[in-house]
């Protein structure tokens, strides 16, 4: 395998040494177990003094390191342009920290123009950390990681995520035909979290109807190199606006997508 460029590579092991920091930061504001610490935008959804907090943090961090790059946040929208584009959720699984709960996440993706080449995703409190480089291989803590290996249904856990975005007959219809094919169902409440259970094998399968582009861009470069598949979401709108994503594992990503008529890509 050839060295990968060292560009990209640079700017990964930039990219988690600027989460990691972040994530301690995310660590010492957290709210302590008990109701949630934070204002309610919408039902169920939450934004804490720390989402701010981390998103300008690792903006300014990545804007003196890489000043040519763009960036796009959740709370601040694009900040910069650039042919490489960084992606941040600074706090993805809000409505878990809001509550001192340990399922939340930093998520930094790299694009290059309309491709996700590289992604961290920092769980501190659950002591985790993914990365992933195109061509390179995803990884947890440093070990590679690829999707399970589950083929039937019936042994299969698939989660998916809740918005308040999606009618309940929507969500109902998508949740009957999951429990129809056998599977054990689930909603952790964090969608790139999720999506790197995909690619590590912890989970056969995501689905969420309505979710955006700084949930998913870190995450889609770890389900590409641990052989997941995944529904078309940027070619499907999720570049400039929320979309739909399947992630699965390839045994029974068919099976899943005929189940929930979401084409996959």
């Amino acid at each position: 395998m050839s060295s990968p460029s060292p560009a990209l590579a640079t700017r990964l092991e930039a990219a988690r040494a600027v989460v990691h920091d972040a994530a301690q930061m995310a660590m010492a504001m957290r709210p302590p177990p008990g109701g949630p610490q934070a204002s309610q935008k919408s039902a169920q959804d939450w934004l804490t003094e720390t989402d701010g907090a981390v998103e300008a943090f690792i903006a300014n961090r990545m804007k003196a390191l890489f000043p040519d790059d763009g960036f796009q946040g959740e709370e601040g929208g694009v900040a910069r342009t650039g042919s490489l584009r960084w992606v941040v959720d600074p706090i993805d699984g809000t409505s878990n920290y809001a509550r001192g709960r340990c399922r939340w996440c930093i998520s930094l993706g790299l694009l290059d123009g309309d491709e996700p080449v590289a992604g961290v995703i920092d769980a501190p409190a659950l002591g985790e950390v993914y990365t992933a480089l195109r061509g390179y291989g995803a990884f947890l803590n440093g070990k590679r990681i690829q999707a399970s290996p589950v083929k039937d249904p019936a042994s299969s856990m698939i989660e998916m995520g809740w918005s308040n975005r999606v009618p309940k007959p929507v969500f109902m219809e998508k949740m009957d035909a999951i429990m129809a094919m056998g599977t054990m169902p689930r909603s952790g409440g964090c969608g790139a979290l999720a999506l790197a259970d995909v690619a590590s094998g912890r989970l056969d399968g995501y689905i969420e109807i309505v979710i955006n582009l700084w949930d998913v861009a870190a995450a889609l470069p770890l389900l590409a190199e641990a052989g997941a598949r995944v529904s078309p979401f940027l070619q499907e709108g999720g570049l400039t606006g929320p979309a739909t994503i399947m992630a699965a594992n390839p045994h029974i990503a068919q099976a899943l997508s005929e189940a929930v008529s979401i084409p996959l890509a």
